[in-house]
C-alpha cells in the first residue's frame, strides 16, 4: 500500500504514551486503531463518536462521585456535575420533545432494568417480542432478570416477517400484561408505534418503548416518534444516535418520570458515570444540529441500497428489504454457509459484521442461519449509496469463496476505500 494511503490511517492522537507504558495495552489499542481506521464496520448496533465525545469520556469529570441528582446530591463539589446533568437532561427534553428525561442510565440494559422495577412488581407480567424474532434479552427472556423477575409474554412476526398486531392483539386481551414493550434488536421495518398504544389502551397496560436501535433516526426525524403515544421510552445514546455508550429513559407522563427517577438512583444504580454523562451531552446538542437530520437520512438510503445490492446478488433479505438501518439476511437456502462462518469470512475480508438468528432459526445462537448489518457506522464516514454498491459485490464475493487469496483482496480494496473515509 503506498505511503498516501498509509498516512490516513495514523492515529489522530498519539499513542506514544501507551508504548511506554505497556506492552499488551499499546498492542491492544495500536491494532484496534487499525482495525477501524482500515476495515468496514457494518454492525448495526455499532457507530464513530465524535472527537468531542471521546474527549468527554475521557475527560476529567471521570475523577468525581456524584450520587444523586441536580440539586440534590450525596457529595460535595458537584457544582459543575449539575450543570453537567441538567444541561444534558434539558438537551435530550429538546431532541425528543419529551416532558422528562433520566441521563444516569449506564446502558439500555440497565434503562430497562429501571423501567420495569419503576412500574412492575416480581411476577407481574410483561409482553415484548420474542426474541427468537427479534426481540432483546432484557424483553423477557427466561436467561434474563427481566424474565426471572416477571411473566414473560411473547409475541412475534407474521408469515411476511411483519409485526403480528393480531396476535399481539389477541395475547394482550388473553393475558392482561401490566406492560408492553414495543421495540426489538433486530427489526428492519418501521415500528408502528400509535397501533401498540392502541392495544396498550384496550387491556389498560402502561406502553414502554425500547428504541435503542432506532434513537438517531427518531431524533434525525428520519422514523415516527415514540412520543407521545408511549408511557416511558428507553434507549441507547451510541448506535444511531452516534454519543457515548450509556442509556437514557424519558417520557411525557411526569407520574412515570417520578418513579423511574427513583428507581434509577436509589433503586438500581448508585453514582452516575459523570464523563459519560458529559459525553451523552455532547451526542445531544450534536443530534440538534440540522447536519444530523442529513445524516440520518442518508442512514436509510444507504441500508436500502444496500439491501438492494445484496438481493440483486441472490441474497434473501428478510422482508425484502428495510425502512431503517438494519438488514437482516438469511442464509437458510445455503446449505454449506451458516452465520458463524459468514461473519468470520467477511471479518477476514475486512468487513465487520454480526451473525444473527433468523425468526425461527433452525440452528443455535452461537452458530445462527444469517446475519444482520448496519449503515450508521460507514454514513458517519461519509459513504453514499455508490459505496454500498461496491460493498454488496465485496459481500457476495467473500461468500461465495473460502480462497484465503480472495478475502485478502478483497481486503486491500476495503483499505483502499476506507482511505478515502477516514473516521479522524
Amino acid at each position: 500500500m503506498s505511503d498516501g494511503i498509509q498516512d490516513k490511517f495514523k492515529p489522530a492522537w498519539s499513542l506514544q504514551n501507551w508504548e511506554a507504558f505497556d506492552d499488551v495495552l499499546y498492542s491492544a489499542l495500536s491494532h484496534e486503531h487499525e482495525r477501524q481506521a482500515t476495515g468496514l464496520e457494518l454492525i448495526a448496533s455499532e457507530n464513530y463518536v465524535s472527537k468531542r465525545v471521546l474527549e468527554a469520556c475521557g475527560s476529567l469529570f471521570t475523577n468525581k462521585y456524584a450520587e444523586g441528582y441536580p440539586g440534590k446530591r450525596y457529595y460535595g463539589g458537584c457544582t459543575y456535575y449539575d450543570q453537567v446533568e441538567q444541561y444534558a437532561i434539558d438537551l435530550a427534553k429538546r431532541l425528543f420533545d419529551a416532558q422528562w428525561a433520566n441521563v444516569q442510565p449506564h446502558s439500555g440494559a440497565n434503562a430497562n432494568l429501571a423501567a420495569y422495577f419503576a412500574l412492575l412488581e416480581p411476577g407481574d407480567t410483561l409482553m415484548a417480542m420474542s426474541l427468537s424474532h427479534g426481540g432483546h434479552l432484557t424483553h423477557g427472556s427466561p436467561v434474563n432478570l427481566s424474565g426471572k423477575w416477571f411473566k414473560s409474554v411473547p409475541y412475534g412476526l407474521d408469515v411476511n416477517h411483519r409485526i403480528d398486531f393480531d396476535q399481539v392483539r389477541d395475547r394482550a386481551k388473553t393475558h392482561r400484561p401490566k406492560l408492553i414493550v414495543c421495540g426489538a434488536t433486530c427489526y428492519p421495518r418501521t415500528i408502528d408505534f400509535e397501533a401498540f398504544s392502541s392495544i396498550a389502551q384496550e387491556v389498560d397496560a402502561v406502553l414502554m418503548a425500547d428504541i435503542a436501535h432506532i434513537a438517531g433516526l427518531v431524533a434525525g426525524k428520519a422514523h415516527p416518534s415514540p412520543l407521545p403515544h408511549c408511557d416511558v421510552v428507553t434507549t441507547t445514546t451510541h448506535k444511531t444516535l452516534r454519543g457515548a455508550r450509556g442509556g437514557l429513559i424519558m417520557g411525557c407522563r411526569e407520574d412515570v418520570g417520578v418513579k423511574i427517577r427513583k428507581a434509577v438512583f436509589p433503586g438500581t444504580q448508585g453514582g452516575p458515570l459523570m464523563h459519560q454523562v458529559l459525553g451523552k451531552a455532547v451526542c445531544f446538542k450534536e443530534a440538534l444540529e440540522p447536519s444530523f437530520e442529513t445524516y440520518a437520512s442518508q442512514i436509510i438510503k444507504n441500508a436500502k441500497a444496500l439491501a438492494e445490492g445484496l438481493m440483486d446478488r441472490g441474497f434473501k433479505v428478510i422482508t425484502d428489504g428495510t425502512d431503517n438501518h438494519l438488514i437482516w439476511v438469511s442464509l437458510l437456502d445455503r446449505t454449506t454457509l451458516d452465520g458463524r462462518e459468514a461473519e468470520s469470512r467477511l471479518e477476514e475480508a475486512g468487513i465487520t459484521v454480526n451473525k444473527n438468528t433468523i425468526p425461527d432459526d433452525p440452528r443455535s445462537a452461537m452458530i445462527t442461519s444469517g446475519f444482520r448489518l448496519g449503515t450508521a457506522a460507514c454514513t458517519t464516514r461519509g459513504m453514499g449509496e455508490s459505496e454500498m454498491g461496491a460493498i454488496a459485490d465485496w459481500i457476495a464475493q467473500a461468500l461465495s469463496s473460502e480462497s484465503a487469496e480472495q478475502l485478502n483482496r478483497i481486503r486491500c480494496e476495503v483499505k483502499i476505500l476506507c482511505a478515502s473515509f477516514p473516521i479522524y
